[in-house]
């Protein structure tokens, strides 16, 4: 009973994992715009800000939507797991543990999509697991 009910869990976590950064990567697109994220990114000293503005943008719009739907939920999480830990390094880790500008959000999104990673998608898909 154990095992069908952790499975459950871990896919009630992937579900909104993946709503969280589809909404984040919606915003970034369609209301601060990729300008100004890429702006952002250049304050922060990221290189190449526009390109990797496009690219944050775009795993977390597609990682979201594959974390919720179950698609590739091993390489989504991976790329999740990496835009949070640029995120903690570079921009909340200065600003102390606490939000609205510390880093136990990102901190709790770097762990929620580590776990996936390492559990698979969970009981609501059809596939136990796609990443070794």
């Amino acid at each position: 009973m154990e095992g069908k009910h952790q499975a459950k869990g871990i896919a009630i976590l992937r579900i909104v994992v993946g709503i969280v950064f589809m909404m984040h990567g919606g915003q970034k697109l369609f209301v601060m715009g990729i300008g100004h994220f890429s702006a952002t990114l250049h304050q922060l000293g990221i290189p190449l800000p526009h390109l990797f503005g496009l690219i944050v943008t775009l795993v977390e719009l597609f990682g979201g939507l594959a974390m919720l739907l179950g698609l590739f939920t091993g390489w989504a999480a991976a790329l999740l797991a990496c835009d949070m830990l640029v995120a903690l390094f570079r921009v909340h880790l200065r600003n102390g543990f606490f939000l609205p500008t510390g880093f136990e959000y990102a901190l709790t999104l770097l762990a929620a999509n580590v776990a996936i990673f390492l559990t698979g998608p969970g009981s609501l898909t059809s596939r136990r697991r796609e990443w070794p």
